[in-house]
């Protein structure tokens, strides 16, 4: 017997360990059927379920558990990612804690202290995709840096250097002071910043009173100007170009150049170039082979090193001195410092109230540094080739499309791939250095040394890079590396390429293209098929969650309190191709209803004997509501099936749910209880067979995204083994004959009781109030109908009695139009129907007044030029709603007519 309510706690945790132990999320090699294969996007090892997590690992699911049960053979590879500076990051704030830093460790005791907290805590992002309820094949989980994806790295390593596809080179990249490493655009976050734009003179050397004034969020990497640029059509400076300026400070001579970099309509037109601390000066620096000179280290501190020995002593304009005292302070000091000078000496122009976008470092967050440092690159553009061809002809197709168009625009334009990594924890880069700095690339050093001693005649010791590779190149290898490449294995045959990849548009760039890259090159094929593209998950007015706002969502209390099924299909439910989530707890609490009426209809066919009946045909029913319902079941199938087919999760969820709430419950076990609770006749008999086949379906279509409920019930009403409804056959359309007749003539009586109840509603009719119903110019079939659904319709609308209209429509009536007939409510002697009509114009009358201001608002050009997106969006949907109130009410009051 069904508990009253389902109990999701126990139930979740119970069921989930009876699928993992008996091996139910299993892959098989060996089996006949059509392989369907999704890689996880790894997460990192130290991560918590957040949204974004519970948004994709949900679709990823909702996919798996579908083709699971359409016969496939079905891969979702588990894994985590090793997450170099995420990691590194974690374990030495515990070294903090502990009075001792990693220098302090040293490199090997500190690796092994990273391998130890992997092994006590880095388990908890599994845990908790379990408690999601992500049927991964845990038996094939691999972590980044496991041995075997280890080697995999080596090898693409080795071999793409040997290709000339690797390489060092001195190049500007993002730099955290903290960690004292390069990191990636990814790693990056922009914050607003208010600071201050310093306007600065630079005097034209050789001249007389002459100067060019350039403005600066930057003050503090002057030092290391080797240009000012001016725009090379700015009437303004063309006499200057090819002079050159004394540098402030310093007394250096440096060049004025025209470059279109230069926005004549921004500040002065003139801006100052330092080639080694900003993205874009490096890119004029290199048009105009500038010297590249750095004024901070690695700690972002000032360094003198390059600029020590050109330093001149000009009177009121630059003094050696003063320089030099730069040297060790931090950028913030220096700042204060050179601004000051500047003042005192009468450079310094202005200083302008300035908001600025400063990036900072996502983890541990430091302002980033733009710095020139020596790294080893991937030739990321000869790379891009293959993988842009691949989605031209069609072999990668990205849903939604438009999304092609942000791949080709980052792969056209790709930039050399900065692959190296000042850390200690990550795949170590496999290059050893000989006593002359000659890099020598192989699998191990034992094999490096044999090439040093080919190189140099003799054995020498060798100094391995310590750097190690961004956490992106081995994420790259991972539709392939996991399934035990360089080697050749069944499941690497059987299984790549792999049929979908469910990710955020975000790491297109950062994992998707660079997976495609290298599987191109290696594997040479494609890694996936297709790519879904998902949207963010914002809050419920649609602004990005953050915690700076207080309105990001912990899906783990979600999962507490209202259940994985609830906070899966609420997902499902909001996920549209193409647009990001209104998420909030709320809207999982509507949803949890959902799972509750499904408990609660279970329930109420349990306490009428419905039970399966075996050899059940549903095609060969007799009487009209069940052939209505088989047909009604067979259309939801179709619906269901087509929506997963276009990864429209929303119309898969809402197919769902018009079918269960609507039609099954709202409806067909309304129109069946007095069947059920009569005699049992063969009638009842077949609805209670018919019933049980269409809960069979039901829980079929629910459980890639409703697992726990569905599997419970299924196994409660003896449709199978507890834990085996994933396992069970995907519905199929089922074709009732001649079946027309039965489904016009339920759906005339559904439309029909919907009708008298909306009028009795805006009428105000209380439900205690029987109301008689008038058919005026009727047809014959439609008298028929109300003839035989009498007592349905009259238990079911509150109606007393249904006649044919024989004379003048009597007054005080509400009337509704159905097909051809007229259904008339007389209503003069159940309300006041001058206070009704009263009513009903005073509502009207502020729903047009609150329409009339919606429009001025969205009317309004500044609204739409300045308001939030999401606060515009919100507003064109009220509109919506008004307008949709307006017209109930201007209907109401038409039929009160």
């Amino acid at each position: 017997m069904l508990s009253k309510t389902f109990q999701t706690t126990d139930t979740e945790a119970q069921l989930y360990n009876t699928w993992e132990t008996e091996g139910r999320f299993a892959a098989d090699p060996q089996s006949k059927a059509a392989p369907f294969t999704i890689m996880i996007p790894p997460p990192n090892v130290t991560g918590t379920l957040h949204m974004g997590h519970a948004l994709t690992m949900t679709l990823q699911d909702t996919l798996i558990r579908w083709k699971r049960m359409q016969g496939r053979d079905t891969l979702w590879q588990p894994g985590t990612d090793h997450a170099g500076i995420a990691t590194q990051l974690v374990v030495e704030r515990q070294l903090t804690g502990e009075n001792t830093t990693r220098q302090e460790l040293g490199r090997d005791a500190f690796i092994e202290r990273v391998w130890k907290w992997k092994g006590e805590s880095g388990s908890g992002i599994t845990r908790q995709l379990r408690r999601l309820g992500a049927s991964l094949d845990w038996s094939r989980e691999r972590f980044t840096m496991d041995d075997g994806l280890s080697r995999a790295v080596r090898e693409v390593f080795v071999t793409l250097f040997r290709e000339k596809l690797i390489y060092r080179d001195r190049r500007l990249v993002n730099w955290d002071p903290h960690f004292r490493t390069a990191i990636s655009d990814l790693e990056v976050e922009n914050k607003e910043v208010r600071g201050s734009l310093w306007h600065i003179r630079y005097p034209v050397a050789d001249t007389q009173d002459e100067f060019i004034v350039v403005a600066t969020t930057r003050p503090e990497t002057m030092l290391g100007d080797t240009a000012v640029a001016v725009h090379p059509e700015d009437e303004r400076y063309t006499a200057l170009v090819g002079k050159s300026v004394v540098l402030p400070l310093t007394g250096r001579r440096i060049p004025i150049v025209a470059d279109s970099y230069s926005d004549p309509e921004k500040g002065t037109g003139a801006v100052k170039i330092t080639p080694a601390h900003d993205f874009n000066d490096f890119e004029v620096g290199k048009r105009h082979d500038l010297p590249m000179l750095t004024v901070l280290d690695e700690a972002a501190a000032v360094t003198l090193d390059e600029i020590g020995d050109d330093l001149h002593t000009i009177e009121g304009l630059a003094d050696p001195a003063f320089v030099r005292s730069l040297e060790g302070k931090s950028r913030e000091e220096a700042r204060k410092a050179i601004v000051a000078e500047l003042e005192n000496l009468g450079y310094l122009v202005e200083i302008e109230p300035h908001t600025n976008q400063v990036p900072h470092a996502e983890r541990g967050g430091a302002v980033v540094e733009p710095r020139l440092t020596t790294q080893w690159y991937c030739d990321a553009a000869t790379l891009a080739g293959p993988a842009i061809e691949a989605v031209e002809k069609g072999d990668v197709t990205f849903v939604p499309k438009q999304w092609e168009n942000t791949f080709y625009a980052w792969m056209r334009n790709i930039q050399p791939w900065c692959i190296s990594r000042q850390l200690w924890w990550g795949h170590r880069i496999p290059a050893w250095y000989g006593p002359d700095g000659t890099v020598f690339v192989d699998y191990d050093e034992v094999n490096a040394k044999q090439q040093a001693k080919t190189h140099y005649g003799t054995d020498v010791e060798l100094t391995q890079d310590d750097d190690v590779l961004d956490t992106w190149f081995s994420s790259a290898l991972w539709p392939f590396s996991t399934l035990g490449w360089p080697d050749k294995t069944p499941e690497l045959a059987r299984y790549y390429p792999t049929d979908v990849l469910v990710t955020g548009f975000d790491i297109i760039f950062f994992w998707v293209a660079r997976m495609m890259m290298m599987g191109l090159h290696f594997m040479k094929d494609v890694p996936f098929r297709t790519v879904f593209i998902h949207g963010l998950v914002r809050d419920e007015r649609g602004q990005k969650m953050s915690k700076s706002k207080g309105n990001g969502i912990d899906p783990l209390e979600l999962l507490d309190q209202y259940g994985a099924d609830a906070v899966r299909f609420t997902i499902c439910a909001l996920t549209g191709v193409g647009r990001d989530l209104k998420f909030g707890a709320k809207r999982v609490e509507d949803h949890r209803s959902f799972v509750t009426k499904l408990w609660n209809a279970a329930r109420f066919c349990e306490m009428n004997g419905v039970k399966p009946v075996a050899d059940f045909d549903p095609t060969r029913v007799q009487n009209p509501l069940a052939r209505w319902i088989v047909v009604e079941t067979s259309n939801a199938i179709r619906e269901a099936t087509d929506a997963l087919d276009a990864y429209r999760f929303d119309e898969y969820a809402g197919a769902c749910y018009r079918f269960v709430w609507n039609r099954f419950c709202d409806w067909y076990l309304e129109l069946v209880k007095p069947l059920f609770s009569g005699e049992n006749t063969a009638e009842s008999q077949e609805l209670r067979a018919v019933t049980a086949w269409v809960l069979d379906v039901i829980l079929r279509l629910l459980q890639p995204v409703m697992p726990f409920v569905t599997d419970t019930l299924w196994h409660e009403f003896g449709y199978g083994e507890r834990g085996k409804l994933l396992t069970a056959s995907w519905p199929t359309l089922v074709i009732v004959n001649d079946a027309e007749a039965a489904v016009a003539e339920i759906d005339w009586l559904t439309r029909f009781i919907s009708e008298i109840r909306t009028v009795r509603s805006e009428m105000n009719v209380p439900p205690s109030r029987l109301s008689p119903v008038l058919l005026q110019d009727a047809s014959p079939l439609t008298l028929d109908r109300a003839v035989r659904w009498k007592e349905t319709i009259g238990r079911m609308a509150r109606v007393s009695d249904i006649d044919a209209l024989t004379g003048d429509v009597p007054h005080g009536s509400a009337q509704t139009v159905l097909d051809e007939a007229t259904l008339i409510l007389p209503l003069a002697d159940l309300i006041d129907l001058a206070a009704e009509r009263e009513r009903l114009a005073k509502e009207l009358a502020k729903a047009e007044g609150e329409i009339a201001k919606t429009e001025r608002k969205l009317g309004n050009p500044d609204f739409i030029a300045r308001g939030k997106p999401e606060v515009v969006e919100e507003t064109r949907e009220r509109l919506v709603t008004q307008q949709g109130e307006r017209d109930r009410l201007a209907a109401a009051v038409a039929r009160l007519k």
